[in-house]
């Protein structure tokens, strides 16, 4: 017997779940690309490194847990995910959410805030939810951006003296209080240390673009400060390579306590993922990316990355830019970033741990230097009033809140903004009556309404008309309505009640088919006195208008 087809909407549901799995065709061009990708691999793994060891020192969670991240989230990433070239790992982003998170809950707590973070998102993907970052502004992303910057700046502040940083104090207060405990001249060791960072990293790019500047002046740092002996702090030990997987235990008190923290880095890994997701896919001839298939790429790495005792992963745009301009096209670049992380960890984990922290502090200060662009500032500020306060604004509450609740406040003001430019935009005209004119045609009243007709704006238009005297008939034109919600077709119609009580009679004209349905539900068509009052054309509503005034003056006469 032959086996029935399955139904339609199984064969749907198959399709859809194969399309966020790995498949042979990511890697269909790797013959072709393979000399590239390994050149590109080899370079961002170069770049990944010092930061990866940054980003872990500036969380709280230790240096060896953002190698753990960089090597275990970004294979994961690269396999699972929907860009072809993204790189995922620990990203200053994230760091800005994570140490307060350790700072509170304590290190224990990582894992967890791990687990459930990426669980979250990729139940996002799942649910098909990876297109919802379109409807972030830009001056949102970029004032996010801003304030991410200056924070991860003034994090360093504390290792670039030379001093402990103070927990669960914001970036600002963190920065000024290390200022006030700095020790010198010990402070001063570390304030050179980050000069000559700063310097080769500066120097570096001018020289030739590939160089490697970060690295090229940790070893310089490195070595300098060990021949002289120099009172700096450093990385400390490193495990010699990954550790075995363990699954956190989670109680449901424990639970209580970091599924809001979770949630919140859930939130920040899905942006930033899918923002450099999209970035890359301008910047590359590599295709376009599968939004909800990143989702999924990145909750897995989390996941895999907290049970190696690393932080949630995120895709990184600096190191992703890296590897496109580098000749990375396919996911093996980023596979092998990983690989060669993974290679450092284990034959080199000596020379790693002499790393002194303040080198460190100074590479993420010019990182976080770049990722401010000057011109984006200016195009921002510049654009329209509303743009820029809603960067600024965005910026601000980065810095002295926290980012979920940047993003959302600036994207509720954008919103209220955006919502007031569109009331502006939306007009109630009094218009003449076509020629040639007739007796009583004073008493005729025609509107247009154009623009949109929703609930910001639709009280003005029930002022201006419902303020009219002196007429019988009124002519509502919505045909150049663009907009109408519900709010709009309840004020339309009560406004012809209103007209009708005192007597006034209405004739609609041009109601949009896509206006119609919603129209005849609120009850705009019922509340016309007959329904020969709707008309699709503005000559039979003008001459039905001047039939009601020809009758009302015989009858007065």
């Amino acid at each position: 017997m032959t086996a029935a087809p399955a139904p339609a909407s199984a064969q749907r549901a198959a399709r859809a779940i194969r399309s966020l799995l790995p498949a042979a065709t990511d890697y269909r061009d790797v013959r072709r690309t393979w000399k590239g990708d390994l050149v590109a691999g080899i370079t961002v793994g170069i770049v990944a490194l010092p930061l990866a060891l940054a980003f872990g020192v500036s969380s709280g969670a230790g240096a060896a847990s953002g190698l753990i991240t960089a090597i275990v989230a970004g294979v994961v990433a690269a396999v699972f995910g929907g860009s072809n070239v993204q790189v995922s790992g620990p990203t200053g982003a994230m760091v800005v959410v994570l140490a307060p998170i350790i700072a509170a809950h304590g290190l224990g707590a990582l894992a967890i805030v791990g687990v459930l973070a990426g669980l979250m998102v990729l139940a996002t993907g799942v649910l098909r939810l990876g297109r919802a970052v379109t409807f972030i502004p830009w001056p949102v992303i970029e004032g996010f951006t801003l304030g991410i910057a200056v924070i991860i700046f003034l994090q360093q502040v504390p290792s670039a003296l030379g001093v402990p940083a103070t927990e669960g104090v914001n970036a600002v207060v963190g920065a000024v209080d290390a200022v006030t405990r700095a020790s010198w001249p010990d402070a001063a060791w570390a304030l050179v240390v980050v000069a000559v960072v700063a310097a080769i990293m500066l120097a570096a790019p001018r020289i030739h673009p590939l160089v490697p500047g970060s690295i090229i002046a940790i070893v310089v740092a490195t070595v300098v400060t060990a021949l002289a002996a120099a009172p700096v702090a450093t990385i400390g030990e490193l495990p010699s390579g990954l550790p075995a997987p363990v699954v956190p235990a989670i109680d449901l008190e424990t639970l209580g306590a970091l599924l809001l923290p979770a949630a919140t880095v859930a939130a920040l890994a899905a942006i930033e993922s899918l923002l450099s997701a999209r970035v890359a896919a301008t910047i590359s001839d590599t295709g376009p990316y599968d939004a909800d298939r990143e989702l999924v790429g990145q909750g897995l790495a989390s996941v895999a990355s907290a049970l190696f005792g690393g932080m949630p992963a995120t895709g990184a745009i600096a190191r992703t830019a890296v590897n496109v301009r580098s000749g990375g096209r396919t996911r093996l670049a980023a596979v092998l970033h990983a690989v060669l992380l993974a290679g450092i960890v284990a034959v080199g984990a000596a020379v790693v741990a002499a790393i002194p922290l303040a080198a460190l502090a100074g590479v993420l200060m010019v990182t976080a230097t770049r990722m401010i662009s000057l011109a984006t500032v200016r195009t921002v500020m510049g654009a329209t009033r509303a743009d820029a306060t809603v960067f600024v604004g965005t910026a601000i509450v980065t810095v002295s809140v926290d980012l979920i609740t940047a993003v959302l406040v600036g994207i509720a003001v954008a919103a209220f903004l955006a919502l007031r430019t569109l009331a502006r935009s939306s007009g109630v005209h009094r218009e003449e009556l076509p020629a040639p004119a007739a007796a009583g045609d004073d008493r005729i009243a025609l509107f247009r309404l154009e623009g949109a007709l929703f609930f910001g704006a639709a009280e003005r238009m029930l002022q201006r008309v419902g303020a009219l005297r002196d007429v019988d008939v009124v002519i509502i034109r919505m045909s150049q309505l663009q907009l109408l919600d519900a709010t709009g077709a309840q004020v339309i119609t009560e406004l012809i009640h209103a007209l009708e009580r005192r007597g006034v009679t209405v004739l609609v004209k041009g109601i949009q088919g896509r206006h119609l349905e919603l129209a005849t539900r609120v009850g705009v068509i019922a509340s016309l006195r007959h329904r020969n009052h709707l008309f699709d054309d503005l000559a039979a509503a003008v001459e039905h208008a001047r039939s009601h005034t020809r009758r009302a003056a015989e009858a007065h006469g």
